[in-house]
């Protein structure tokens, strides 16, 4: 036998997804996170499978790994004490950032304090030009003395992020020279190194968040291979990757910048899959878990890229699945404020102590717990057998809330629910403003522990389209992991205009990229499979301040056809803003090369539909839209395509429950998906 197994570490649950070889068959299991002990959750899961479905660690093959690690680094402060070099008089690069304040809408906002201090930035004296070109020698006696002064304030490491370094990084090559002479044993990180992009700030802060979350990463990767040899699991592990992608381990190690999101990544990459195969063409995908809920466009099976995404209190500038974080998971907790407002999050209850319902020493109330005393769930374990519910100890907390509200557990309970529907809704309504996109023309794929209790209250709200709910939507980002693709970006900043003479340098860059895109795949990742290329430029008009990235038919660009890119970019232009000007000069500021290894996909089987009305395992009592109701309890695994129920209703499943308002009916299609639909949403 020979198995693939994905696993993605949640704020609640560790999750992972099996994938038979031989058989294509897909098993899935849940365990308690361990934040106190990271890794833990994997071993532990490991030997799970192994008495659940006599899987032996010999009999793991691949195995990939969605970690949060380095984003929990950043919003814990809690990494590598650096100090910063920069070319002198700039030392307030990190102060200045881009001169926005993060809420717009709030004129007392502050930005947080830069991760590293100005005391711990320095000036060095040297200068390149934005053209590549050295106008001042670096000066190595400063940078020795630098060197000196960061040592002796405590620096545990340097980042060097000079001036123009994307077009010539000759300074910073020399500093991390000097610096691994004069102090040997000193982590250095250069920002041409870490990821080459053109402006100062973008640059230096995505090379400070790399040189940050390093030494624990590559900490907790070391522990997680010699755990897994440990175990007996010869598969070196990889890891997904923020632009949806894996790498190996090793990579990871030195390169942990570029898996800080991978694991809100994993879970979009599971659903364009399930989007891609079910043929669901506009769809929005809502992964809730235990601390948060988070969103993501998909169109035609295809997630959205982007760039400047948020860790924690800063942005980080590497090619990553666009996903947006629109509010509070199932083990947030709800409170009553100093006016006697009731309150949902941001605290969660995390793994432990939870939700109180969960019996592991929770005492406040959570959205969980809210679902809990309204009947919704407790009629089945969740987590595979992890959890029993308590519902005392749910209405036990939720009323504590009442008491100070003066209304009933029942009406809390639900109102702690419409608060976190609501402002679900404003920031969902914000980003597909942001898309320009109509959420009426979408279907609404949910997923995560919590996405499925929820999906429908949010999208008829939303009046979106459909809601869908995947087979084992409990585990879609460990299943995400297991499916992506070994990927990588390539990127050089050529800085030209789209002019008669530029397509020689155009194409000796793409052919650069893609020669060391192959040397990645070939000798790094060794894969020696089919292999795709997807080439882009960021390209603007000449005298705009931003750019567009602009997809390019590869075989335009290998024949040097400048009027292809050019159309390629003014269709762009005019989707994105309505206009273009066919006629106006273009400038090419940088190429970008994708390459990615397909990996092998577990097979989703069309079952042939069979019509007809499910069958209740029961009827249980809610209290549901304002009042006391006798609702169907079905069970998911007895649900048969083509049978439909009308709601309300609660659909129970190992891994997560699902709930159908009033006014709501439910088909499962040919794949085993919930399709919930009403003439509310239209």
């Amino acid at each position: 036998m020979s198995y693939r197994v994905g696993v993605d570490i949640g704020g609640s649950f560790t999750d992972f997804a099996l994938f038979d070889e031989d058989t294509k068959d897909l098993k899935s299991l849940k365990v308690f996170s361990r934040p106190d002990q990271p890794g833990a959750e994997v071993l532990e899961g490991v030997r799970l499978v192994g008495e659940r479905y006599g899987i032996a660690p010999a009999d793991i093959t691949y195995f990939t790994h969605g970690t949060t690690v380095g984003i929990n680094t950043v919003i814990q402060r809690k990494g590598l004490k650096l100090a910063l070099f920069t070319t002198e008089n700039f030392r307030d690069v990190l102060e200045l950032a881009r001169l926005k304040i993060p809420d717009m809408y709030n004129l007392l906002s502050k930005r947080a304090e830069p991760l590293i201090p100005r005391d711990l930035v320095y000036g060095i004296p040297g200068r390149v030009l934005a053209d590549g070109q050295v106008k001042q020698d670096l000066d190595e006696a400063a940078l020795a003395d630098a060197v000196a002064k960061a040592r002796a304030a405590g620096a545990e490491g340097i980042v060097v992020s000079f001036l123009h370094s994307y077009r010539n990084d000759a300074h910073e090559q020399q500093a991390k020279a000097a610096i691994t002479r004069i102090a040997p044993g000193l982590p250095v990180f250069c920002s041409s190194e870490t990821w080459p992009i053109i402006r100062e700030y973008e640059r230096t802060i995505t090379a400070v968040i790399g040189g940050y979350v390093q030494p624990r990463v590559a900490h907790y990767l070391g522990s997680l291979q010699q755990a897994l040899k440990d175990a007996g699991v010869a598969a070196d592990p990889r890891l997904t990757k923020s632009n949806g992608g894996v790498m190996t381990a090793e990579q990871g190690k030195s390169e942990c910048v570029q898996m800080i999101l991978s694991g809100t990544a994993s879970g979009v990459i599971g659903a364009a899959y399930v989007a891609e195969v079910c043929g669901i063409p506009r769809c929005m995908s809502l992964d809730i878990g235990g601390t948060s809920a988070d969103v993501a466009i998909i169109i035609d099976g295809q997630p959205q890229y982007g760039v400047g995404e948020k860790i924690g209190d800063f942005q980080i500038f590497i090619p990553s699945v666009s996903v947006s974080s629109i509010g509070e998971g199932g083990g947030s907790i709800a409170w009553v404020d100093g006016q006697g407002v009731l309150r949902v999050g941001p605290e969660s209850a995390g793994s432990r102590p939870g939700p109180a319902c969960y019996g592991r020493g929770g005492t406040r109330a959570t959205i969980t717990d809210a679902f809990v005393a309204l009947g919704l769930i407790g009629h089945a374990d969740l987590g595979y057998n992890a959890v029993q519910i308590d519902v005392a100890k749910a209405r036990g907390v939720v009323g504590e809330l009442a008491a100070k509200l003066g209304t009933s557990v029942e009406e809390t309970a639900e109102a702690i629910i419409e608060i976190a529907v609501s402002g679900m809704y404003s920031d969902v309504s914000g980003l597909v403003s942001r898309f320009g996109v109509d959420p009426r023309e979408f279907s609404l794929l949910a997923f995560g522990g919590a996405g499925p209790m929820m999906a429908c209250f949010l999208a008829r709200e939303l009046r979106m389209k459909e809601i869908v709910v995947p087979l084992t939507p409990g585990v879609l980002s460990a299943l995400g992991g297991l499916i992506a693709d070994l990927k990588n970006d390539f990127i050089k900043t050529v800085y030209l205009d789209l002019a008669p003479g530029t397509d020689a340098v155009i194409r000796s860059e793409f052919a650069a990229l893609r020669e060391r895109a192959l040397d990645w795949l070939r000798r790094d990742q060794g894969y020696a499979g089919e292999y795709k290329l997807s080439y882009s430029a960021e390209m603007r008009y000449r005298g705009q301040s931003f750019e567009i990235d602009t997809t390019l038919d590869g075989a335009a660009v290998e024949a040097g056809d400048l009027a292809a890119l050019g159309q390629a970019f003014h269709v762009e232009h005019e989707r994105i803003y309505g206009h273009s000007d066919p006629h106006a000069a273009i400038q090419v500021v940088t190429v970008r090369l994708v390459i990615a290894g397909k990996t092998k996909k577990p097979e989703i089987p069309r079952r042939e539909l069979q019509p007809g009305p499910a069958e209740k395992a029961g009827e249980i009592e809610v209290y549901l839209d304002g009042q006391t109701r006798r609702v169907g309890l079905y069970h998911r695994k007895a649900l048969l395509p083509g049978q439909t129920l009308d709601g309300p209703a609660v659909v129970a499943q190992d891994d997560c429950t699902t709930v159908v308002p009033p006014a709501f009916t439910l088909s499962v299609d040919a794949y085993g998906n919930l399709r919930i639909t009403s003439g509310a949403l239209q």
